[in-house]
């Protein structure tokens, strides 16, 4: 399928420049009138899965997979929650492992690939509720679980199952791993790495002989941090092992439904191979869209509350 043109007009004046784009949604953006009701699920391993609904008795609905150290609560999934709702689809918010307020019970946590979670949540939706349509909507990390997700189930999706679109991808994790190395990605390096950091602590805590804490305290790059603790407790032989075997490019030829990637040229944590513009061009049901600017999960749009990509995921996901 050809590349689509993208017709976002660009962020207000204010938004300077990528960083400016990324970083003003993220501390001031509000939505507000959006109230969930909690289900709890349990894991095939013995561990928890907090999902939040924002149901209004309709027969479609919308899985929504966060971004990382995100949750349900955050503004861009908060604002799709509002919009989907506003256009008679129901909702559901759920939250990775350690991310709904409450630590988990097992030693893992979660990653770009814990696919194995968003199938769960698939699989008792499908059995426990009548939904007749189903799309999926990930942003950032959870564009990476749901691009990977419909790759390799699919020969088993669902067929309630009838889109995805996802934003501000890691298409291929390892060449957006290596952009938290950049000096003008500092701020983006040190607030996620603060928060694992934390969520490491407390896994300390749960399990004492699991964590070398003294060498936790010490981590100061990402690759670092992945290289002793996510690829370690998660099975991985090492932080490069990590990111190349759980980007969804792996499996990004496999996916047969219609799917929307929407990636900014000008995302700070993005490059190169995160923009898959051989595949999308052979394959029909794979539609890319590159806007010019949008930075990461921003795209802003002038005194509107809804942003130009969270519109255009409606748009495509809704349309016949």
């Amino acid at each position: 399928m050809p590349i689509i043109n993208s017709n976002y007009p660009g962020p207000p004046a204010l938004y300077l420049n990528e960083h400016f784009e990324t970083i003003l949604p993220s501390i001031f953006r509000k939505i507000e009138g959006v109230s969930y009701q909690r289900e709890r699920i349990t894991t095939s391993d013995g561990d928890f899965l907090d999902l939040d609904w924002s149901r209004q008795g309709h027969q479609k609905l919308l899985i929504i997979s966060h971004g990382l150290e995100g949750n349900s609560s955050r503004h861009y999934v908060q604002a799709l929650v509002k919009l989907f709702n506003q256009k008679d689809v129901d909702v559901l918010a759920w939250n990775n492992r350690s991310c709904s307020g409450e630590m988990n019970l097992r030693p893992i946590l979660y990653h770009h690939g814990a696919t194995y979670d968003l199938k769960a949540v698939i699989d008792h939706v499908s059995k426990t509720y009548g939904y007749e349509e189903i799309y999926l909507a990930g942003i950032s990390m959870g564009g990476a679980q749901t691009l990977k997700y419909i790759g390799e189930e699919a020969a088993s999706l669902p067929n309630s199952i009838k889109k995805a679109a996802v934003y501000s991808t890691p298409c291929n994790l390892p060449d957006s791993a290596a952009t938290l190395h950049f000096t003008s990605n500092f701020f983006y390096k040190e607030k996620f790495l603060s928060k694992l950091k934390v969520k490491m602590a407390e896994k300390a805590n749960q399990f004492p002989d699991l964590i070398d804490l003294d060498l936790l305290e010490k981590v100061k790059e990402f690759n670092t941090f992945d290289n002793h603790f996510t690829a370690k407790i998660h099975g991985f032989k090492d932080a490069k092992d990590f990111y190349e075997s759980v980007s969804p490019d792996n499996w990004l030829h496999q996916v047969n439904i219609p799917t929307l990637i929407v990636n900014a040229l000008n995302d700070p944590l993005l490059q190169d191979r995160c923009y898959p513009i051989n595949l999308a061009q052979k394959k029909e049901n794979l539609f890319l869209e590159m806007p010019k600017r949008g930075g990461h999960t921003g795209f802003a749009l002038k005194n509107q509350e809804f942003s130009w990509v969270e519109q255009r995921m409606y748009e495509f996901l809704m349309e016949q």
